[in-house]
């Protein structure tokens, strides 16, 4: 059995006030398949370059292995892609290379096509086939479902479900149910390992938060009431050393050295409730410091007197005068959830852009009523610059609101004086989901709003859903969000 142990790591960012990681410690059997689960801006990707020996640090990482990091760029994308399998596995046969592709039910025609050439599914399975193929190497594979439609990614559960050494960094509860047989967990405070899969890791959470909010209540309770009883046992202990002193009857026999021996019980008394107290709040600080606030989010949607809103029929769009995919046709109603759903490059993208207004070229109807207020979200976040200031000014939004909303997904109050472009791309989602649920809207049009989203606000964004209700439409590849959410699901 191989370890890769971590002992006392220590690293912070130049000009950042705290550590992201202050002496920590784990060890990983190398035949562990573990999933990296944390709230956005924890250190996951950071935990991963330290890995990689990509930052300085305080502290030591001991290994038996290499690590590798998918996804890394491919410089010359013109080459095949058979070249750049055999670039990073030289060592692999060509049946081995088959082989893996099998496993990933990839057509082999896709290594004598050009890199650049590939679709977004391809390019994936063919970079993590050429890093499954080096030997001894430990991958270290961050975020591979984002833009993956269901088919590629349920292609990719059953290919990492035969392997074994990698840590998985993903925000899909299911992708991470079906891949994983162990969690290691960013928290406030500390690093967590834990054997088994997101489900059971949750499970064991949520009892592990319930008792320490239970402890935390009986040991307040504990406290107040130990304070009152030092308090009086104090007093007493007072009084009876005043009354020494304080006797007015010159005929009375006063036993001093019986009223000091009891003066000096009750101070002993006082002093040891003091000691049970100062335990109890010692107990008491060590509880609820790995507890994530799971505040509401609040969505402010417009009902919507006209029904249908949107009505499509026989809608085909059309790109250089080619039809993308079969007639379809739906009508949204007041109240409709409803999951675009279809394999990358159907154009399920295409008819968000094609309601909110954008000149796509198509066949069928298309009817929106011109009274909607739409609040969009893009999959893309490139867009995004300055600081969060500017961007309320720009985009003429309640900054107390929008604030309010990023801090309860999770943002500091330091990170709004951070330029935008310099987020990562979890903090970018987090800045658009916010703008759109801090607006008012007769119908909200996502696309892919969850990619990069840790779980805990997945969770959040859900519950909102649910309990606000708004029409919305939106293009989403985790299963698990669209169970929940959705009321109708369109296939292309």
């Amino acid at each position: 059995m191989s370890t890769i142990s971590v002992n006392n790591l220590t690293f912070g960012y130049e000009n950042e006030l705290n550590n992201i990681f202050e002496n920590v410690s784990f060890n990983i059997d190398t035949n562990w398949k573990l999933g990296l689960i944390g709230r956005n801006g924890k250190g996951k990707t950071t935990l991963l370059k330290l890995l990689l020996n990509e930052y300085e640090y305080r502290g030591t990482i001991t290994k038996c292995v290499k690590f590798d990091y998918f996804p890394f760029e491919i410089k010359d994308k013109e080459r095949f892609s058979i070249d750049i399998v055999n670039e990073i596995a030289p060592n692999a046969e060509d049946w081995q290379i088959i082989k893996e592709l099998n496993l990933l039910k990839s057509n082999t025609e896709i290594l004598y096509r050009k890199f650049s050439l590939l679709s977004g599914g391809e390019q994936v399975k063919i970079l993590l086939v050429s890093l499954f193929l080096k030997e001894n190497n430990f991958l270290l594979i961050d975020e591979p479902t984002n833009h993956l439609d269901n088919e590629t990614k349920n292609n990719l559960i059953e290919y990492l479900d035969k392997k074994k050494g990698f840590i998985l960094v993903s925000h899909d509860r299911e992708f991470l149910d079906k891949t994983v047989d162990h969690i290691i967990s960013i928290n406030n405070t500390n690093i967590d390992i834990q054997k088994g899969n997101f489900s059971s890791w949750q499970e064991n959470k949520d009892k592990q938060d319930n008792f320490e909010i239970m402890q935390d209540e009986k040991l307040r309770k504990d406290i107040k009431r130990l304070e009152v009883a030092s308090k009086n046992t104090s007093n007493w202990s007072d009084k009876i050393e005043k009354s020494k002193y304080n006797n007015t009857n010159s005929d009375c026999f006063v036993d001093k050295g019986y009223i000091g021996h009891q003066s000096a019980k009750m101070m002993k008394k006082s002093k040891v409730i003091e000691k049970r107290i100062e335990k109890s709040i010692e107990q008491k600080s060590k509880l609820l410091n790995n507890i994530d606030r799971n505040d509401n989010l609040k969505m402010i949607p417009i009902e919507n007197k006209r029904n249908p809103l949107i009505i499509l029929n026989d809608l085909q769009i059309k790109y250089n005068n080619k039809v993308i995919f079969n007639k379809v046709s739906f009508e949204v109603r007041d109240g409709d959830r409803i999951s675009i759903a279809g394999k990358n490059g159907s154009g399920k993208s295409s008819i968000l852009k094609l309601i909110i207004g954008n000149e796509i070229k198509y066949n069928g109807m298309l009817k929106v009523n011109n009274e909607l207020k739409i609040s969009y979200i893009s999959q893309n976040t490139n867009d995004l610059k300055g600081t969060i200031k500017e961007y309320v000014i720009n985009n003429k939004i309640d900054e107390s609101v929008f604030k309010a909303m990023l801090i309860k997904m999770g943002f500091s109050k330091l990170e709004f004086d951070k330029n935008i472009e310099n987020m990562s791309e979890g903090q970018k989602k987090k800045v658009l989901i916010s703008k759109s649920i801090s607006e008012s809207a007769n119908i909200y049009i996502w696309d892919e709003p969850l990619n990069y989203i840790d779980v805990l606000t997945r969770i959040q964004i859900e519950e909102a859903i649910l309990k606000y209700k708004p029409t919305i439409i939106f293009v989403e590849h985790d299963e698990t969000f669209i169970k929940k959410v959705a009321t109708k699901i369109v296939k292309l």
